[in-house]
This record gives C-alpha cells, structure tokens and sequence, in this order.
C-alpha cells in the first residue's frame, strides 16, 4: 500500500490518500476544506483513482470537503450510519466558512471492511467523540486511522453533541488492547503508538473515567 498524508484547513486535520499499488485504487480519509486541490494533484500524478471518501465521524473539520471531492472524482463517501445526519444536514460549529452538504452511499459498521484492490481496513465503531465515529485498522501494514478517538497523549472531546464521556472510556479501553506496535495515525497531531499511550490507556480502563 502507498500512503501520503497532509495536515490540511484551519484546524489541521490530518488528511490521508491511501492506493494499491498494483491496480491503482485509492481511498482519502477525512477531507478537510480544502483538500480537493491536493488529492486531485496527487491522484492525476500518480494514476490513481479515489473509489471512496472516509469520513471518521461527521465534524465539519473531518468532512467539509466531501461534496466536491466526490463530485471531481465520482468516489463514494462512506460514515457510520449514526453519523451520517452530520453530512447531509453539517452544523457549522464555529466554522469560518460554510459547510456543504454531502451524501453518504456507503455505511462503515463494526465488523466491516474498507476494501481498495487487494488492501482491507477493519472498521471499529469507536463511540464518545460523536455517537458514529469510527477507527481504521489496517492490521497488515499495523496501522491505525484513529480519527478523533484518540491523540498522542489525549482523546477526543466529548463535551460537544453527540459526545460521551462513558462511551469515550469503553472506546479506549478497547483501543488499549490492541497490538502495542500499532502506529496511530490521528485525526489531528503527531503519529503516535499503541505502546506509547498505554500507560495512561491503561489509568482509564483502571479509573473506568477520563482524565481532567
């Protein structure tokens, strides 16, 4: 798998383009305004053609730019299903800009699969920064697309709608178990690992709270 990567809008979300190498299928997670410039400038330079947008969970910093990335490039946008009222009806949440609409096609449910040419990303519905946020697992290259669930040395906030203290616990605490050599590629910030956030992984799961 080719992976590139730009932090990109006003609250530098991480944007990813994920390919196949061999048939040139790709997927972009979490389109950021503005990214359109960008992944079109990296699909048309290397050949490759976006089959899907991945929206983490619904917040416009997440999603803004799903409507015209799927427009120039007819990809798919795929969210959890509890997430999806966020892309067809987007609060502006102190947005400097407006938010246009988009129209999932595709549900990411616990269980699932994103599947690009030979790659597959399990979904792990991952709760408490909205009620639909979702994490990527790509055991093979033993990465993990976090989202806004969790940061290097912190999680996500779970004081704006849809958000939940209690689900943001058993969240991590699910995240905690996983393999500890895992690369974690958050939504906004520095790439950071399982082992690395353990300790206070482990102070949640054990306090069964979030830290103040």
């Amino acid at each position: 798998m080719e992976a590139l990567h730009r932090a990109i809008g006003v609250l530098a979300t991480n944007v990813h383009i994920l390919a196949d190498e061999r048939t040139r299928e790709a997927i972009a997670i979490d389109t950021a305004i503005p990214s359109l410039e960008w992944i079109r400038d990296e699909l048309d330079a290397r050949g490759w053609t976006l089959k899907l947008i991945v929206t983490t969970h619904g917040h416009w910093d997440h999603s803004g730019d799903n409507a015209r990335v799927a427009e120039h490039t007819g990809a798919r946008i795929a969210v959890h299903p509890l997430d999806a009222h966020r892309l067809t009806n987007p609060s502006p949440m102190w947005a400097p800009f407006e938010i246009p609409p988009s129209i999932p096609a595709v549900e990411l449910a616990e269980g699932g699969e994103v599947v690009f040419g030979s790659v597959r990303l399990d979904v792990l519905h991952t709760p408490g920064h909205t009620e639909g946020s979702v994490c990527l697992l790509d055991r093979e290259a033993g990465r993990l697309y976090s989202g806004d669930t969790l940061f290097a040395g912190s999680f996500g906030r779970v004081d704006l709608p849809g958000g939940s203290p209690e689900a943001m616990v058993a969240s991590l605490d699910r995240l905690r178990r996983l393999d500890e050599t895992l690369t974690v590629l958050p939504g906004h910030g520095a790439t950071t690992t399982i082992r690395s956030e353990r300790p206070w992984l482990e102070w949640v799961a054990r306090e069964g709270r979030l830290p103040t």
